[in-house]
């Protein structure tokens, strides 16, 4: 069986392992947080017999934590959007998290009063 050799300018380069840009490992965490509340939604679900309500504020938080990380990230690694743009929206983000915070533990602790 004749063995078929190419030629060294046939080859493709081995271009090895090339690591996920920041901008996709910061959105790869926040989806884990929502994997992780979605298994405990779950896993409530088939302990309990019943499905937890009024968890809309709740399931916000990790999106508007992410958001406002994922733009200085990006900022940080690509210089899009600018500074000044990037630390106010990043802000933005977080003030909204913190203030829908105590909507979402209240929407939370509904589930269990007597």
């Amino acid at each position: 069986m004749p063995h078929h050799i190419h030629p060294p300018e046939d080859r493709k380069e081995d271009k090895g392992y090339t690591p996920a840009s920041p901008v996709k490992r910061t959105m790869a965490w926040i989806a884990l947080a929502y994997v992780l509340i979605f298994l405990a939604l779950t896993t409530y679900y088939f302990y309990t017999g019943t499905m937890l309500g009024n968890l809309a504020p709740l399931l916000t938080l990790p999106g508007l934590a992410g958001l406002g990380a994922l733009v200085l990230v990006s900022w940080r690694s690509t210089g899009n959007p600018g500074k000044n743009a990037a630390i106010l929206l990043a802000l933005v983000c977080w003030l909204l998290a913190l203030a829908t915070l105590p909507v979402a533990l209240t929407g939370l602790m509904s589930n269990f009063g007597g």
